[in-house]
């Protein structure tokens, strides 16, 4: 194990209900004037949103709102929200939604405290050195926005899709109640529940040796979503379900499972090109990619692969032909994929060969870049080969 440290600041408030505290808990944070962030219409026809407002008010804080936030989140959207921030003279950002919406708030708090064009910091030209507090209301289980301090972005002309990463921007509490997430559609909660996986898969692949607490951790919370995923498919309301569903997102984008070790993340920048290009689903573009990625990768280390088939997929271990156990794991994987309603391969999902080059480009691979396995170019080329033909 390598050496680490481990810094999550983020208070998390889980359970039914608990949307009607968040005003108490801006305040406990400093906050005096918040702007509220949230996504589509669906946050006002629940009443959420009125819920956040009232809570509000019955601390006394004055708020403005900003909606509209897409998937896959635009720079024109945190442009708007930090004129709106600068202008209104806003002190803290309340985000009422998903992983794009907490997205879109840590580029907007990100950039009020910026004096150039925030973009500089998504490209690696300026770091994040300061940003306005933020708080979330979650509801959706997906991308552990709520507790991390990435975010990713995507700029409207070219479609680039770039990410930062700084504790400056974790949030300081996020709102857990997992009722809120048992109207999302069984497409969405699926995208949800493989981002999630993905998260956990970035750093189960690791080149650093005796990480076994955190691979069990990481083995359980695969094993939790293995078991949760279906039953919330066939029962949209099964609160316990969702619950375990909504922790586990949390738990596998926090770090908690990645300190010590080496992690990958090349599967999720390959992704991001496809959602850039066709904005589809981030988690439907994981299901395509990294099932790919471990095709081509798993000669690097197959013990590593043939333990993620014994311990998660319940293979059996052969181990006359550790290669055979390894295969069989990453077949089970793409299976269950396929079984709650996930494409598996560019067909299914919209995207288009005769594209390769050109999300080879916007990768903006040279030479080498790192993980699990460095990848050239030409080997991110043949990952995407490696999805179109998958079955």
């Amino acid at each position: 194990m390598e050496n680490f440290n481990f810094y999550s600041p983020t208070e998390f408030v889980f359970g039914k209900d608990r949307e009607n505290e968040c005003g108490k808990y801006v305040k406990k944070y400093g906050g005096t004037k918040v702007l509220v962030h949230y996504g589509s219409g669906s946050a006002i026809r629940s009443g959420l949103l009125d819920r956040v407002k009232k809570s509000l008010e019955a601390e006394g804080i004055a708020y403005v709102e900003l909606g509209g936030v897409q998937p896959n989140p635009r720079d024109t959207k945190i442009y708007e929200g930090i004129d709106l921030c600068r202008k209104e003279g806003v002190d803290f950002i309340l985000s009422v939604g998903g992983g794009s919406c907490i997205d879109s708030s840590k580029g907007i708090a990100a950039g009020v405290c910026y004096d150039g064009d925030f973009w500089d910091m998504y490209e690696g030209k300026a770091p994040v050195s300061a940003a306005l507090p933020i708080g979330t209301v979650l509801t959706i289980a997906a991308a552990g926005s709520e507790g991390s301090g990435a975010s990713v972005v995507t700029k409207e002309e070219g479609m680039w899709k770039r990410d930062i990463g700084s504790d400056i921007v974790r949030p300081r509490f996020s709102i857990l109640n997992p009722a809120l997430t048992c109207t999302l559609p069984a497409y969405q909660t699926a995208c949800g529940a493989t981002d999630i996986m993905a998260h956990v898969f970035e750093r189960y692949f690791t080149n650093t040796p005796e990480v076994e607490v955190t691979d069990r951790l990481c083995e359980a919370i695969l094993l939790t979503m293995i078991k949760e995923t279906p039953r919330v498919i066939e029962d949209p309301n099964n609160y316990e379900a969702r619950a375990n569903i909504m922790w586990a997102g949390t738990v596998a984008h926090n770090d908690i499972i990645g300190v010590g070790r080496s992690q990958d993340w090349n599967s999720h920048k390959i992704e991001h090109e496809l959602s850039g290009l066709y904005d589809c689903a981030h988690g439907a573009g994981l299901a395509v990619v990294m099932p790919a990625w471990m095709e081509f990768v798993y000669k690097h280390n197959v013990m590593r692969f043939a333990q993620m088939a014994v311990r998660v997929w319940g293979c059996e271990m052969n181990f006359e032909n550790p290669e055979e156990t390894a295969v069989k794991g990453i077949k089970a994987f793409r299976k269950f994929l396929s079984e709650i309603g996930m494409p598996i391969n560019f067909e299914q999902l919209g995207a288009k060969e005769e594209d390769i080059p050109e999300l080879v480009r916007k990768l903006g691979v040279e030479g080498k870049t790192g993980g699990f396995v460095a990848l050239s170019p030409e080997d991110v080329a043949e990952i995407y080969r490696i999805a179109v033909r998958a079955k």
